[in-house]
């Protein structure tokens, strides 16, 4: 565990960038640090692995302070990962990864057969080992951060709003990058960000900092978006935190429903037997069972389908597997109102009206309320 116990970083010019920070980073966990500019994140995370000393206060590393041991000794048994990744331009990608282990003493076939296996578990593909940073795109050069941030196999991990700079799509592979390694790993990980998204998609805790360096909540993510601390916590939050709360009520308990679900060879009598007076509309899909579109009965005809014409289901959503939120966006999506469910493979498996996801929330809500009162 890392504990940070009334820490202040305090500037020659006076300027407090952390006031009497402190805090309990859990083992084998996420720990998000977020906040607006000037709140003190990443003085906080430099502080870890004294790249800042504190002012005033103690940091502890598994109860030993940190001041206690060379700052280079601290450095190499913690990994560090920042924004635009920070390569050695000169150096192949395979000795960018190979650095730390390196300058732990290790061969160089043995640093570099390292290097490989890491490429591989952060989803670089092997080609790539003796290309240059400047040869790959953003979000393999953060990929390779990562990699060589793990190469020396570190109990903790820094990471400076490593995401930050590449587009949405290439942000939320990273994202899902780092928790399924997280999850094979279980490394003790601080990641600095500003964006709340991240905070709670990726913090089994979430510490919500306000500006000068004060901690205004420290909770789990679920908790922070149903009881935030105080009126800064809310607005950071933003207005829409009830439907990020929902990523936490799990779809599983849908109830689907597979009438209204044709394949594109139907018969018109199978047709006729699909469609029903609470359902306007049938969802065609393909022999394989993948959803084509939406359409109503009367316009289909058995054999004749054209695919064209059907009107978008806007995307499925893996039943039991993803959360609410991502049911009810799948219904909001959809021109009908009605939500496509698939299976791991993608093949159709039901589908849910917006008013029974809505009878879900409020039944999750409900049994929420009544746990959070047992508890």
């Amino acid at each position: 565990m890392i504990r940070i116990d009334s820490v202040t970083k305090r500037y020659p010019d006076g300027t407090v960038a952390v006031d009497r920070l402190s805090l309990e980073i859990p083992d084998r966990s996420i720990t998000v640090l977020v906040g607006p500019s000037g709140c003190g994140k990443t003085t906080t995370l430099r502080m870890i692995n004294r790249m800042v000393e504190p002012s005033e206060g103690t940091i502890l590393l598994d109860g030993a302070d940190i001041t206690k041991q060379p700052v280079n000794t601290l450095r190499r048994s913690m990994g560090y990962v920042i924004q635009n990744a920070g390569l050695f331009q000169h150096r192949t990608i395979v000795d960018n990864i190979a650095t730390v282990p390196r300058m732990l003493g290790w061969g160089k076939e043995r640093a570099r057969s390292r290097a490989r296996e890491l490429m591989e578990r952060v989803g670089l593909d092997a080609s790539l080992a003796r290309r240059y940073p400047y040869q790959l795109s953003g979000g393999q050069q953060q990929r390779v951060g990562v990699a060589r941030a793990l190469a020396s196999d570190p109990p903790v991990l820094l990471m400076d709003e490593p995401f930050s700079a590449v587009d949405p799509v290439v942000r939320k592979g990273l994202q899902e990058e780092l928790l399924r390694i997280q999850d094979e790993l279980g490394k003790t990980i601080v990641f600095v960000t500003h964006d709340i998204d991240e905070a709670i998609r990726l913090g089994t805790m979430v510490a919500v900092m306000r500006t000068g360096g004060h901690l205004a909540q420290f909770a789990p993510p679920a908790e922070l978006l149903s009881a935030p601390a105080d009126a800064f916590v809310e607005d950071f939050l933003g207005t829409d935190r009830g439907i990020r709360r929902l990523s936490f009520f799990p779809s599983a308990g849908l109830e689907l429903l597979t009438t209204p679900v044709v394949a594109i060879d139907s018969t018109a009598e199978q047709i006729a037997a699909r469609g029903t007076p609470d359902v306007p509309y049938l969802l065609v899909t393909d022999v394989d069972g993948k959803a084509l579109g939406w359409s109503e009965p009367k316009d289909l005809t058995a054999g004749k389908v054209v695919p064209e014409r059907l009107l978008p289901y806007g995307r499925p959503f893996e039943s039991g597997k993803d959360s609410l939120r991502a049911a009810l966006d799948c219904a909001v999506l959809s021109p009908t109102g009605w939500a496509v469910a698939v299976d791991g493979t993608g093949r159709v498996v039901g589908v849910v009206s917006q008013e029974t996801i809505g009878e879900a929330i409020r039944g999750a809500h409900a049994e929420r309320r009544k746990a959070d009162l047992a508890g």
